[in-house]
């Protein structure tokens, strides 16, 4: 499993000393591939700029956007292996080869792991004229009124639509998918009411929940978040499988030699356990975690293996075009 930043000081013990190893003589590109100002990109400048603080060289974040992420992954795939240029890679990374998505690339064979980053939960909101205050009211009154409710996400495939999808197969119910061109769009209709339920991360909701123009009846994290720990979470409802974070990676090109590895794996691992990006990733709604190159493998593997089951299962595809 990642480690956490509950337990990434422990963890850090046990990494080379700074002074060993591999040491960059040149700026240090970190492609993001996805638009400025989301979470990934915000995640990922918060540890660059800490990064480029503990290697001594800048850490200039690149926004290869295009494709949901795929135009920057292939761009960090086809980079030279040698520590200039590591990409952010995120969730899609576990779902877009099993929708034919980034059809050039293999996650696990075409890219190196250094770190996991962050995770954040999602909310399950939904539309104040739907009768139900918290996540058993929801259950009950979704399997009462089977296909009735329509639930936004922010496309086909996307992870939002996948979490959604495993928690209607756990608990037996029956929802109508709305896909929009993003999540912006599909808040406004989850205010409007044309819409009545969305998952959405809380660094994007949260306004919206404390001013009452949508309720908030759960969370899909392993533990109650700390923004609304009133929330029950999918676990305490009965339903552990439906349980799912959104997550953020340092990832590099495949071949890239083991001494850079660990080295760059050392700088993101300092920048997590550094109290000031801890504090800037909470503000941004992102769980500051950390991992060995090894176990954010095992962990990408499993994630693979996962939301490949639920896409099968659930028959979810993606027309091209």
């Amino acid at each position: 499993m990642p480690i956490t930043r509950r337990t990434l000081a422990l963890s850090s013990l046990a990494a080379p000393a700074f002074a060993q190893g591999w040491q960059p003589s040149r700026p240090i590109r970190l492609i993001v591939p996805f638009a400025p100002g989301g979470s990934t990109d915000v995640g990922g400048r918060i540890i660059a700029e800490r990064m480029g603080e503990t290697l001594g060289v800048p850490v200039a974040v690149e926004n290869r956007t295009g494709a949901g992420g795929a135009i920057g992954i292939e761009a960090a795939a086809r980079a030279a292996p040698d520590g200039t240029t590591i990409v952010v890679g995120t969730t899609g990374l576990s779902i877009a080869p099993h929708l034919g998505l980034m059809r050039n690339i293999d996650p696990r064979r075409d890219l190196a792991a250094i770190s996991l980053i962050f995770t954040t939960d999602l909310l399950l909101l939904v539309n104040p004229a739907v009768p139900a205050r918290n996540l058993s009211e929801f259950i009950a009154h979704v399997r009462a009124n089977p296909g009735r409710l329509a639930f936004g996400t922010s496309g086909v495939g996307t992870g939002t639509h996948i979490f959604t999808e495993k928690l209607m197969s756990v608990a037996g119910l029956r929802m109508e998918h709305v896909p929009y061109r993003g999540s912006g769009p599909a808040m406004a209709d989850l205010i409007s009411g044309t819409i009545q339920v969305m998952l959405d991360q809380p660094a994007s909701s949260i306004a919206q929940v404390r001013q009452g123009v949508i309720r908030a009846v759960g969370a899909s994290g392993p533990r109650r978040n700390p923004l609304v720990p009133e929330l029950m979470t999918f676990t305490e409802a009965g339903f552990p499988e439906a349980t799912a974070q959104s997550w953020g990676s340092i990832m590099a090109p495949a071949g890239t030699p083991r001494p850079v590895i660990e080295r760059l794996n050392i700088a993101v691992r300092e920048a997590l356990g550094n109290p000031g990006v801890i504090q800037r990733m909470a503000a941004a709604g992102l769980d500051a975690a950390g991992s060995t190159p090894e176990e954010f493998d095992a962990y990408l593997a499993d994630q693979l293996q996962r939301w490949g089951s639920v896409i099968r299962e659930r028959n979810i595809r993606v027309e091209p075009g």
